[in-house]
């Protein structure tokens, strides 16, 4: 995730490591802080596999910034990692934000509504947080006012998604 973060931002401009860890917390900050110790062994690891490139330019008040670039190399890699995310970037919410956040960079809207496809399939499953033996439960079968909210609020949060997702791939048409 963090490293599609990094190429996805930097397919949008070139930017030092500073604003970038920025515009990443902003993206998954929430759920997942963004550690310098992890974001730039992380920048190391796409640059010597040759997705990006850093050039050193003038501070403007203080020491010389080291500024990140996608080559040619990194932005066919963000395209295949969009057009072929994992399993666990499609089911897992978090990570699904991060795919969608730059699928736009996938150009082609048939690879872009498979991608959307798969996050439908998984969404139409029947699936609970709590299951009675293995039967998923829903909101209204439990007693407890607070699991029954986790229910609640993640239907509510179901429907807008799948809403959202059939209308997108109308509109991409497929």
């Amino acid at each position: 995730m963090l490293e599609l973060a990094i190429l996805g931002f930097l397919y949008d401009a070139p930017l030092h490591g500073y604003e970038l860890r920025k515009r990443i917390t902003a993206l998954t900050g929430h759920v997942r802080p963004v550690a310098e110790s992890t974001l730039y062994p992380a920048i190391k690891r796409l640059e010597k596999a040759g997705f990006l490139a850093r050039a050193t330019r003038p501070g403007a008040v203080a020491a010389p910034r080291h500024v990140l670039t996608l080559t040619d190399e990194g932005r066919r890699e963000l395209r295949r990692r969009l057009a072929e995310p994992a399993r666990r970037d499609i089911t897992d919410e978090n990570r699904w934000f991060t795919v969608l956040a730059f699928l736009r960079h996938l150009d082609d809207p048939a690879a872009q509504a498979a991608v959307l496809r798969r996050r439908l399939a998984f969404l139409e499953e029947p699936a609970s947080f709590f299951y009675d033996g293995d039967r998923p439960m829903r909101a209204e079968e439990l007693d407890d006012p607070f699991r029954r909210g986790v229910l609640t609020i993640a239907r509510a949060t179901s429907r807008a998604e799948l809403s959202w997702l059939r209308e997108t791939l109308d509109s991409l048409g497929g």
